[in-house]
């Protein structure tokens, strides 16, 4: 190949999916006119704006399940002066590492449930699921939320039986590599699933050699 084509082949590589285009992806599936732009979604027509709002809801649900590309498996929370601990705006969940606590998210706060009180005197190390906004999302994790977000609204603006099995046989294909991708990011096994590991009865730590 030549040091030219080489060149041509790299700046003209697909590039990520955009918030833009996931939304005239779902205009599309339901014969709307692509938008040019989607900054001011109050100038938007009611299409694209539905269109926009499911995309966005559709990605934080898919989130919530907890994946690989949006878990953070340590954090370390702080109480503030008045002993309340304050929880990240982008948290989807979270637990407690040590398992002798026992905390959840109530508001913008952490909850000590074991307690019943939001007053900490130390910090609370955690592991979390946190929501990505879009430009973060790798491309499986965009083209799954896009076909998922394209059945949901056309359900909703044409409600089309034969629409919806065309796109849910692409969903079901993007999930699988989505779980895929995620999958091989990951070094999980059964065993990093604290309550199966303690039923069974293995410490990963221990030398069983």
């Amino acid at each position: 190949m030549s040091l030219g084509a080489f060149f041509y082949n790299f700046f003209n590589m697909p590039t990520l999916t955009n918030q833009l285009e996931a939304v005239n992806s779902m205009l599309a599936h339901i014969g709307e006119s692509p938008v040019s732009t989607i900054s001011d979604a109050v100038a938007l027509p009611v299409s694209a704006s539905t269109a926009l709002a499911t995309l966005n809801e559709v990605s934080k649900e898919v989130q919530s399940e907890t994946w690989h590309f949006n878990s953070v498996p340590k954090i370390t929370l702080s109480p503030s002066n008045d002993g309340r601990i304050s929880v990240p705006a982008n948290t989807l969940w979270l637990d407690a590492i040590d398992h002798s606590i026992d905390v959840t998210m109530r508001g913008d706060f952490l909850f000590d449930r074991k307690n019943n009180t939001k007053i900490f005197s130390k910090d609370v190390v955690v592991k979390a699921t946190v929501y990505l906004e879009w430009d973060e999302l790798y491309e499986q994790a965009r083209r799954y939320i896009t076909l998922r977000a394209s059945r949901i609204f056309q359900g909703r603006l044409v409600g089309s039986k034969e629409l919806e099995a065309l796109i849910a046989r692409d969903e079901y294909q993007a999930r699988a590599r989505l779980e895929d991708a995620d999958g091989g990011h990951s070094n999980r096994s059964m065993f990093d699933n604290y309550d199966v590991a303690k039923r069974i009865g293995i410490n990963r730590n221990t030398d069983i050699s």
